[in-house]
Formats: structure tokens, sequence, C-alpha cells
């Protein structure tokens, strides 16, 4: 089972005066939706500074508060809106989940190994660093692995070339390329995609079709 981690909120008031007293106060301002109704919340900035890296990517945070609504409320940090020029986060958005429920996140490729295709006079070209996979909340994996030794000049990785374990489903097309190894001379554009759905969106019942990208409400100031 996937490591979850405790996260402290607290209920807050919302409005433009509240939101700037609370990142006074080195609190940041926050929004819980999803398997719930919406909620205001805000939350330390300091935690959000630790959380808001790569490592924590799809991570899953047990919210705790005195406020009962929110209190066990296990989530995803769907967005981190961030001060262009502190740098300071300014809101975040929670995303709420059913644990019964898949979920489609976007889930990083990593390259390990040298391709053979190097020692002859080939570069190794990254098309595609991540992947859209449908799961349940438990089973999100950390990355993907996929070894490139065997590349030669001209070969190439693709989707369809990751192997998925556990409950999870690769959205993204099979035969979109993540890595190949071309002469230098060569340009490696990435084919276009449609834009993958949110982080968070609830997976689609079976038969049915795709859901729509999940929507947050209108931020609350």
């Amino acid at each position: 089972m996937k490591n979850r981690i405790e996260l402290s909120v607290e209920p807050r008031e919302i409005g433009k005066h509240n939101s700037r007293a609370l990142r006074t106060s080195r609190n940041v301002p926050a929004v819980i939706y999803g398997a719930v109704e919406p909620l205001n919340v805000s939350v330390g900035e300091k935690e959000i500074v630790k959380y808001n890296t790569r490592a924590y990517e799809n991570a899953l945070f047990t919210l705790k508060s005195n406020d009962k609504k929110a209190n066990g409320i296990v989530v995803l940090v769907k967005s981190v809106d961030v001060h262009p020029l502190s740098r300071r986060p300014q809101h975040v958005d929670f995303f709420a989940l059913d644990l019964k429920k898949a979920v489609r996140v976007n889930v990083e490729v990593r390259l390990e190994g040298k391709p053979i295709g190097l020692s002859e006079g080939g570069l190794l070209n990254v098309v595609l660093r991540s992947i859209e996979v449908e799961t349940l909340p438990t089973d999100i994996p950390e990355f993907f692995t996929v070894d490139v030794s065997n590349l030669g000049l001209g070969d190439a990785l693709h989707v369809s070339d990751i192997k998925v374990t556990g409950s999870a489903k690769v959205i993204t097309g099979g035969e979109q390329t993540i890595a190949v190894v071309s002469a230098q001379d060569e340009e490696v554009v990435a084919t276009p995609v449609a834009a993958p759905a949110a982080a968070a969106a609830p997976a689609a019942a079976a038969g049915a079709k795709a859901p729509a990208a999940a929507k947050a409400p209108a931020a609350k100031k």
C-alpha cells in the first residue's frame, strides 16, 4: 500500500483580506474538492514548500484538522500557485480521493543504461519524461524504469515497452516514443498529443467514455 503523509490543515474564512493575513503569517489558502463537498482551509507554507517537489509528486496526504469535515480526508496535491517574484506558494488545490476509485495521474519515466548506439556516433534523445496512467490511488507508481542499453543507432523505445503492474492502466498511446538514438545531425520532435486529463480526474467506469478533466471550484481569495 502506498505510504501516506499526514498534513495539518485548518478551516479558514474566505476573502482577499483573510487570504493576505494568512500569507503574512506564513500560511497558504487552500481548497479541497473532488470526492467531498468543497472546503476552504489553510496549510503551513513550510509544509507546501517541502512537498511541492518531484519527489512528492502523486504522494497521498491524509489531512489532520480540527474541522471534522476535513479531518481524515486523503488527498493529492492537484496544483500549487506560486508568486512569480518571491516564489512563495499563494494557493493550493487538494483533490480529495475515494480510495476505491481509480484516478488518472502522470508518472515519471526514468531511463537506465547506456545505449550501444552511442558508440556508433548516435545521440540519445529523450522525447517523453512522463506518461499518463489510470490506477487506484494506493497503487500509484512512484516512477517507471526503462532500460535503453540495447538501443542501437536509429532504435527507439515506445510507451508500449513499459512494463506496468498492479491496477495501473496506461492511457498515453503505446505508439508514443519515449527515447530514440539518432544521428547527431538529426532532430527528434515529440509527436503532438491531446492534452492529458487532470492529474486527479476520476477514472471512467467500465465501458463508459473517459471522463472530462476534474474542475476545481473557482479559487476563493
